[in-house]
């Protein structure tokens, strides 16, 4: 069974600072929002919008930088 929050778009509350570190990201899930434990292959900053691409124990996940076309909607912020 996948995860409901992997495929779900979200924004960085604080930065990923290197490869692997870790941060956190804000994602609409559940009629609410819910805090993660972040982590990147590469440095990303607070407010960046991302994609989380899996997740693992412990409300750790893994996010890509997520760039949204013009007129798409952030599909967890809907």
């Amino acid at each position: 069974m996948t995860d409901p929050v992997v495929g779900l778009t979200g924004t960085l509350t604080s930065p990923i600072r290197g490869a692997d570190a870790l941060g956190e990201v804000q994602v609409a899930i559940r009629g609410g929002t819910e805090l993660y434990i972040a982590r990147a292959r590469e440095p990303l900053p607070a407010g960046a919008s991302v994609l989380v691409v899996a997740a693992h124990p412990g409300r750790l996940v893994d996010v890509v930088a997520w760039v949204p076309l013009p007129g798409d909607r952030l599909l967890g912020m809907l």
